[in-house]
């Protein structure tokens, strides 16, 4: 399981930076300038928010990933001990904790991309963000069998 989480960084990487890539070309292409990053405060939180993410999943791959790795090495192939397991368990939570932010963060950055153009009534912006802590903690805290249920 480690080795399948593990191996989907440069996947991520690969999405974040092809979404600023095409962000910022979109707003070229339109002839926004690209200062309205600035000062359109939609493409400012998107931006922030992209921003965080890449800080994310660099934390992630940098800083928590190759000590969970270094634990699992320790058991050299066998069967992890109660006392390296201990170690992991903290370690892996806080992943987990770090992905259920990295989930609110891009859906955030989704139903604010549908308000770059056409911007929605404020109450409607909270109600949505809102209703994506709602799934993101319903997420975190255990398996969804049907989907959005």
């Amino acid at each position: 399981m480690e080795n399948i989480i593990k191996g989907q960084t440069i996947r991520c990487y690969v999405f974040q930076l092809t979404a600023l890539v095409t962000g910022v070309a979109l707003v070229y292409f339109r002839r926004m300038g690209l200062g309205s990053i600035i000062t359109n405060w939609v493409l400012l939180a998107k931006s922030l928010l992209l921003g965080a993410l890449l800080w994310l999943l660099s934390y992630v791959h940098f800083n928590l990933q190759p000590k969970i790795d270094a634990l699992f090495e320790q058991a050299g192939g066998e069967l992890v001990s109660g006392e390296i397991a201990a170690q992991i368990g903290p370690l892996r939570a806080t992943r987990k904790k770090l992905a259920s932010v990295c989930l609110f963060l891009v859906m955030t950055i989704v139903m604010l991309g549908l308000q770059v153009f056409i911007r929605f009534n404020p109450i409607l912006t909270l109600a949505l963000l809102a209703l994506i802590g709602i799934f993101v903690w319903r997420a975190y805290r255990g398996p969804i069998r049907y989907g959005w249920i």
